[in-house]
């Protein structure tokens, strides 16, 4: 049952205008005939799988030098990026070994003097 959107009076389901005051009334809504799922998408609807950009590996010069002024760092710098960032990982991991080393070195060094 509708019902006019003009006055008001009540309407037949399918009826284009008003008896009462002659207004157009919506056309009736009818639904879409639902259709069974399938499994098979169609090509426009299939999305592409989101990528992830990939990280920036430019081996900078300064990881070697974070790596040997702070050698746990660079250590575990290297161990974090050794598959996403091998360039990078590699430059903090040698100046690690090198921090480590010399700082090794100088504490024996030191040792000996001392």
């Amino acid at each position: 049952m509708k019902y006019c959107t003009n006055c008001g009076k009540e309407l037949e389901d399918n009826a284009a205008f008003c008896t009462e005051c002659g207004a157009a009334q919506a056309a009736p809504r009818q639904e879409a005939p639902q259709q069974p799922a399938q499994n098979v998408q169609q090509p426009y609807q299939q999305q592409a799988p989101y990528q992830q950009a990939a990280p920036v590996d430019n081996g900078s010069f300064g990881w070697a030098v974070l790596g040997f002024c702070f050698p746990i760092v660079g250590l575990i710098l290297y161990l974090v990026w050794k598959s996403n960032k091998p360039i990078s990982a590699k430059k903090a991991g040698i100046g690690a070994l090198v921090g480590f080393c010399l700082n090794l070195l100088f504490s024996f060094i030191g040792g000996m003097m001392g």
